[in-house]
């Protein structure tokens, strides 16, 4: 008789059995979605492309879309989904030596959500501004001067328009979150998004319709083949891809942990990827449809047109062509509460990902991992980001925190994954149960070298750079503290909660165990197994087990094999006596 050794009953938490989930697939897709399409995507992706040969960008953004983008959203789509915990847990549940590179990607988003939160109240700020085109003439005069009140130097002078409408949006935010999963960050998505889709819609048929629209579409498209050489644009395009599908920021990683079992992975990952794409191509036709008046209006070529891009197409370049356009109020509420809309989206799901951490880590409940993450962030924020300087610190734990911390923890997680702790035939296994899409071994390769050894050569270019040049004509002091400072504290803080005891007992887990490969007689894997049930079998195979499944089935599946190993090993002894 084959003994069984039951699992102790997890404790109640986040982490364990009362995890919450979306309503539908549905609703994942449009917080995956609404997360990815952000204010990156609005001001950043047509300068991106217009500077990098303009249409010919187009070919290594798609190779970078397929190769990079939609490889590494299946990463943490099949991570979180099989590890089911917040991107700390995942980590821990993969070794517990690496816990603390989830932690690093926690304390990444805890810091982009502080000066996230600032750049929606000024575009909150704006849209009412666009009522009476309150920047006049001189739009580039008014952000900088009588808005922001900019300053050369660090202060702390607090700036009243700025941190009012700041701690409103801090507000807004706390209060979704504090919701939960499906009536917090799945409701807000499903009425933003489409909110959003039909606001920027109305923008590009504005925006195309102007005098010397054509001009700014041809600008756009045209291509410049020779561009393709340079090996900055390719960088660029990746670039491009990884940080708006919102990749190895844990994200995606917390929202698939939301995921029923039974989901289709692949899928979403393709449909997630190609909307994000869409709507950047769609950003860059409205942005440019607008930028070709504006040079109509000047009588120049878009060429000699500055401020194409980030901030300053927004804010200073946006404002003036709606000041020159027919009707330019209504576009200009248009616009800048499209960038409210996305921006509100993108947030909530880097807030998510610190809140998830917590709650895993000391099983809080989400409105108090909520409000006990938000608060030190909108303070930090009123602090630091609200001020007359706080644009140019923003500028600098921007550049830092992006170009150096979210690509490090992206390299680290492919070499963990394929290298330190091999789990990518695992991780596939798991895409291809669950997927309409399948993905084969291309896609280990893709993991474990193509991606890791494009990014490492982009993190230590602009490492390099960092360190031999500074950033941006800033004082080393001030790039220092806020760049380099930023980091060391993110790297302290990771280290100090990996270290910090888990309220959750997070180590009894056991994964959904995949089907049974049946072998032939010399231990050749059969191929006759696509159709196989999904059954915990792992107790009948110890032997056919890959490297990790000892990690992976947990500890109750590891006795149990023994147990049934053991029962065997006697039967046989039995037999041979009689």
């Amino acid at each position: 008789m084959t003994t069984r050794t039951k699992a102790a009953p997890p404790k109640q938490g986040a982490a364990n059995g009362d995890r919450e989930t979306w309503s539908s697939q549905t609703g994942f897709l449009l917080a995956a979605v609404g997360s990815a399409v952000g204010l990156g995507n609005i001001w950043r992706f047509p300068g991106v492309a217009y500077t990098n040969g303009g249409g010919a960008f187009m070919i290594p953004y798609l190779v970078a879309l397929f190769v990079a983008g939609v490889s590494f959203l299946l990463l943490d789509y099949s991570l979180g989904h099989r590890l089911r915990g917040a991107v700390p847990t995942v980590f821990r549940r993969i070794h517990i030596r690496v816990e603390m590179i989830g932690w690093v990607k926690v304390l990444i988003s805890f810091v982009i959500m502080t000066y996230y939160a600032v750049i929606i109240a000024w575009a909150a700020k704006y849209a009412f501004f666009s009522v009476t085109l309150a920047w006049g003439d001189d739009p580039k005069g008014f952000f900088f001067g009588e808005f922001l009140e900019l300053s050369d130097s660090l202060s702390f002078s607090p700036v009243w328009g700025v941190a009012l409408p700041l701690l409103a949006v801090w507000v807004i935010v706390i209060a979704i979150l504090a919701l939960g999963v499906q009536k917090g960050v799945e409701r807000l998505n499903r009425i933003f998004l489409p909110l959003l889709v039909v606001l920027f819609a109305a923008v590009v048929i504005r925006s195309v319709t102007l005098p010397g629209a054509v001009d700014g579409l041809n600008a756009f498209f045209t291509p410049n083949w020779p561009a393709l050489a340079d090996g900055s644009v390719w960088l660029a395009a990746f670039s491009q891809i990884f940080f708006s599908l919102s990749i190895a920021f844990g994200i995606m990683v917390t929202y698939a942990s939301y995921l029923p079992r039974r989901s289709n992975l692949g899928g979403t990952a393709f449909v997630a990827a190609f909307a994000n794409s869409s709507f950047e191509i769609l950003a860059g036709i409205g942005v440019f449809g607008a930028l070709g008046f504006m040079a109509h209006q000047q009588g120049i070529l878009v060429s000699d047109l500055e401020g194409i891009t980030g901030v300053s197409l927004s804010f200073i370049t946006f404002p003036a062509i709606i000041g020159a356009m027919p009707g330019g109020a209504v576009f200009g509420v248009l616009f800048f509460t499209s960038l409210v809309v996305a921006g509100l989206t993108s947030i909530v799901s880097l807030i998510q990902v610190v809140s998830a951490g917590f709650q895993d880590k000391f099983n809080w409940s989400p409105s108090r991992a909520a409000i006990s993450v938000s608060v030190p962030s909108m303070v930090l924020s009123l602090a630091f980001f609200s001020t007359t300087s706080g644009l140019l610190t923003l500028d600098i734990v921007d550049k830092y925190i992006n170009e150096v911390g979210v690509v490090f923890t992206a390299i680290s997680t492919a070499v963990i994954v394929a290298v330190l702790h091999p789990r990518l035939s695992r991780l596939r296994r798991h895409l291809n149960l669950l997927s309409t899409v399948k993905v084969g071994r291309w896609w280990d390769f893709l993991i474990g070298f193509v991606i890791p050894a494009a990014l490492a050569g982009m993190w230590v270019q602009t490492v390099l750079d960092l360190i031999s040049n500074g950033y941006g004509g800033y004082p080393s002091w001030y790039t220092g503290v806020f760049g380099w400072g930023t980091l060391g504290l993110l790297l302290v803080g990771a280290y100090v909660l990996t270290l910090t005891r888990w309220r959750n007992d997070v180590d009894d887990f056991t994964v959904m165990p995949l089907p049974h490969r049946p072998r032939d007689r010399y231990g050749r894997l059969l191929r006759e197994d696509e159709g196989v049930s999904l059954m915990p079998v792992a107790p009948k195979v110890t032997g056919d087990r890959e490297q990790d499944d000892d990690f992976e089935y947990g500890a109750q599946y590891q006795s149990a094999g023994a147990a049934a190993d053991a029962a065997g090993a006697s039967a046989a002894t039995e037999g041979e006596t009689r």
